[in-house]
């Protein structure tokens, strides 16, 4: 689990840290991580940061998709996040 962790900060086309590893490299794990990690971050008030709505932080996914995460697992996302809009957001 260290590992899947430390490496969550990789990005997709390698320009990540702390190893620069790049596309599957990446630990399945570290790439899941990243994007639930970068969708919380965007939706939820930071200090440094105001809240981004659902869907700019869909359309900031989508937009990084194939450069900072993985753009399989981002469609992945979408499809599951669009399951749960029906009953959550509707």
């Amino acid at each position: 689990m260290a590992a899947e962790i430390l490496h969550h900060h990789e990005w997709w086309d390698g320009s990540g840290y702390p190893d620069g590893l790049k596309g599957e490299e990446i630990p399945l794990l570290s790439r899941v991580t990243a994007i639930l990690d970068a969708y919380d971050a965007m939706t939820n008030s930071r200090p440094y940061n105001e809240p981004k709505t659902h869907q700019e932080a869909i359309e900031e996914l989508k937009r990084c998709a194939g450069s900072q995460f993985d753009p399989q697992l981002v469609e992945v996302f979408l499809q599951l996040m669009e399951k749960i809009e029906i009953f959550e957001w509707n």
